[in-house]
């Protein structure tokens, strides 16, 4: 296996080692991965021609699901999948090393909230518990053990016990996060209605099919409003993805170090859009090492001088959408 130095990865701490590492990655990914060494001589865009990080190619992220996304051939000790519907075809992200994948959500955990241990740490994600496969269940378990809080752990449908819980936890005091699927948490806020002053509430996002889409404001009105906090957190990632951003509040994200967001001109896909105009979401996750870093979403977005962007919806029929550069 021809390995990447991945302490580099987590030791960027500045512009200029993130573009550094960025083209290095490049280089390494389009030696060692089939899909996208294909996909960016069909773009014309080589080691050879890109010199910037703005000019490397980002692979459509409908890939992962027609194609094994490696950059390595090694065996992969996990294999994330993401969930389907009968309409459409599964994401399916193989990791080699679930260490790389520790490394990355720990790292950005300790960066934006602390240890593990500080908190009670619950979760309600019911579409996700109930089918295997998926990374985020794989990320709340691993911090559930790392609080080592008695009353960490997973709720399904038992709503009752939950508010029960938090009701006792917040009256003595504990720091507890609840983290959960937006439909559920709306569940919850509406069956109870609660004064949570210790409680950090953090929606990854999603009805799932379950209930009407909700914009970004709205969610978390009815959020605060229902469990009584004043900001609600919110989770960006996904199965393609080894890393995170996170928002404390306002649906504004920050990533970590190692991570970027760039959007892209939603009528022209090679084309990067400005600062502030809502544009199509490139992510930079190098912690991608060993499958692909550079990856266009179906996200639409907007990102800011400051590093930090908001996510605003999705493309419309974005499963079928795109430009014809999504078929080799």
């Amino acid at each position: 296996m021809k390995q990447f130095d991945t302490h580099r990865i987590f030791s960027i701490s500045n512009a200029y080692d993130f573009d550094r590492v960025a083209l290095d990655v490049f280089r390494f990914q389009y030696q060692n991965n089939q899909v996208y060494h294909q996909f960016c001589n069909h773009l014309g865009k080589t080691p050879k021609t890109v010199s910037l990080t703005r000019e490397i190619p980002f692979l459509p992220i409908s890939f992962f699901k027609t194609h094994a996304v490696r950059s390595t051939e090694q065996e992969a000790e996990t294999v994330f999948t993401s969930s389907g519907t009968t309409k459409t075809s599964t994401s399916k992200h193989f990791v080699p090393e679930i260490e790389l994948y520790e490394k990355s959500f720990l790292s950005a955990f300790y960066k934006f909230y602390g240890s593990p241990k500080e908190f009670c740490i619950l979760a309600l994600l019911p579409s996700y518990l109930e089918r295997e496969g998926s990374s985020l269940i794989y990320m709340v378990n691993d911090l559930i053990n790392k609080s080592a809080h008695p009353s960490s752990g997973f709720y399904l449908h038992n709503l009752d016990e939950l508010h029960q819980n938090l009701l006792k936890l917040e009256q003595k005091g504990t720091k507890c996060l609840l983290i959960g699927v937006s439909f559920a948490l709306l569940d919850l806020a509406e069956r109870f209605s609660m004064n949570l002053q210790n409680t950090i509430i953090m929606e990854t996002g999603g009805m799932k099919g379950r209930r009407k889409e909700l914009i970004r404001e709205e969610l978390h009105q009815l959020l605060q409003k229902g469990l009584g906090v004043e900001k609600v957190h919110s989770e960006y990632g996904m199965t393609e993805l080894l890393s995170q951003a996170y928002s404390k509040g306002n649906g504004i994200f920050k990533t970590p170090p190692w991570m970027k967001i760039i959007t892209r001109d939603t009528e022209d896909p090679l084309s990067i859009q400005s600062a502030g105009k809502t544009g199509g979401i490139n992510v930079i996750d190098l912690a991608n090492i060993y499958s692909c870093s550079f990856i266009a979403t179906q996200d639409l977005g907007k990102t800011y001088p400051n590093g930090t962007f908001e996510v605003l919806g999705r493309f419309d029929d974005s499963d079928i959408r795109g430009c014809n550069l999504m078929v080799l």
